[in-house]
């Protein structure tokens, strides 16, 4: 029997169990379809999950497209300040004249970059670390996992402050604080989703073929993590985004005049009683975009893991 006939025997096996796991030798094009089908039509039966895609799609075109049409954030305008909503400025204006909207849609696009890029930064260097600990455990295992209990001992958003701080104010440096901060849960839950995979058949029939550790690691464990990981991500990146946000606020991220979430309420705070909707706009937007990521991890999460609710 090939390895291609064993891998689809321990598929069909033991990789039920095992929340996303495809087989590495796939299923046919024909059966991906299906399964896709399968899953977009159930996600489409997950109202809260559709309304996360919705809030998720608005967000990514404000952040998008909206710097490209809207006016120009910086340009001020002293004659129109703390102007309400009209049809030239739809949010109205800040204390300079400035027009929120489009103050809004750079901040948009700032805590997107610094939301994507820092979860994918912290999935490239997780991934590989769990990988290792998950497959060879022993010594290996025990001091990988030592180091990330201890940075997990310090809470997110703290742990974030402290690099931002030793790093110095910037987008760069605020996307490599919160990667660094996300990193240790990449690496727990690729570790767990590892060891669970370590002991299916189809990985024993590729050692049993003689396949490599990496090439059982890249080609035959790591494909079975992708839906773990995808969910992982939809939560991890409005996290980032809040947490864009807090060092914003602090000073320790975009500076002016840059807009971001969190420097348009940092400069709300003297303005609260004149024009509460400076403060307003920004907050419900972060509410917005983080419950749309919120919702549309769970959705996925639900629908990709087949011990979760249908």
């Amino acid at each position: 029997m090939s390895i291609k006939d064993r891998i689809g025997v321990g598929t069909a096996a033991g990789v039920a169990s095992v929340p996303g796991a495809t087989g590495p030798a796939g299923l046919g094009t024909a059966t991906r379809a299906q399964r896709g089908r399968r899953l977009g039509r159930r996600f489409l039966h997950k109202k809260m999950a559709v309304c996360g895609l919705i809030l998720v799609a608005l967000f990514l075109l404000l952040a998008i497209i909206g710097p490209l049409v809207a006016q120009d954030y910086s340009k001020q305008n002293l004659s129109e300040t703390f102007a309400g909503p009209s049809a030239a400025h739809w949010l109205g204006t800040d204390d300079l004249g400035r027009d929120v909207l489009a103050r809004l849609a750079s901040g948009a696009r700032v805590s997107l970059l610094a939301g994507v890029f820092a979860t994918a930064l912290s999935l490239v260097v997780g991934i590989p670390i769990g990988l290792v600990a998950g497959y060879y455990r022993g010594w290996a295992d025990s001091v990988l996992m030592r180091v990330n209990d201890t940075v997990m001992a310090f809470p997110f958003l703290i742990f974030a402050v402290g690099m931002a701080a030793i790093l110095g104010p910037s987008l760069h440096n605020v996307i490599i604080a919160l990667a660094v901060s996300h990193v240790p849960s990449v690496i727990r839950i690729v570790r767990g989703e590892t060891m669970v995979l370590r002991r299916q058949e189809f990985v024993d029939a590729a050692v049993a073929d003689g396949a490599t550790d990496l090439t059982i690691m890249g080609r035959y464990i790591l494909p079975n993590l992708v839906n773990v990981l995808i969910v992982n991500a939809t939560v991890a990146i409005p996290g980032a985004i809040i947490g864009e946000a807090a060092l914003s606020f602090l000073g320790l991220g975009v500076q002016a005049p840059t807009p971001s979430f969190g420097t348009m309420l940092t400069a709300a705070q003297q303005f609260l009683t004149q024009d509460p909707l400076l403060a307003v706009v920004p907050g419900v937007a972060i509410a917005l975009a983080t419950l749309g990521f919120n919702l549309l991890g769970d959705g996925l999460r639900d629908v990709l893991d087949p011990r979760g609710k249908r």
